[in-house]
């Protein structure tokens, strides 16, 4: 995972006060609620975002 992907907030409480982990790449310590967690990326999706053919609009 590179470097430059960085969270905002904590996913547990929402608190912005994050720091790295020592854990490894990926992994971050919120001072917050003292909760450690570890970011991803899982890869792209084979077919992008679907489209809803009988509303002719996008699907999330």
């Amino acid at each position: 995972m590179s470097e430059r992907a960085a969270p905002f907030y904590c996913p547990y409480c929402g608190d912005e006060d994050l720091r790295p982990s020592e854990a490894g790449p990926g992994a971050w310590e919120c001072a917050s609620c003292n909760r450690a967690f570890r970011l991803s990326f899982l890869g792209l999706l084979a077919q992008g975002l679907g489209t809803d053919r009988s509303e002719g609009g996008t699907i999330a």
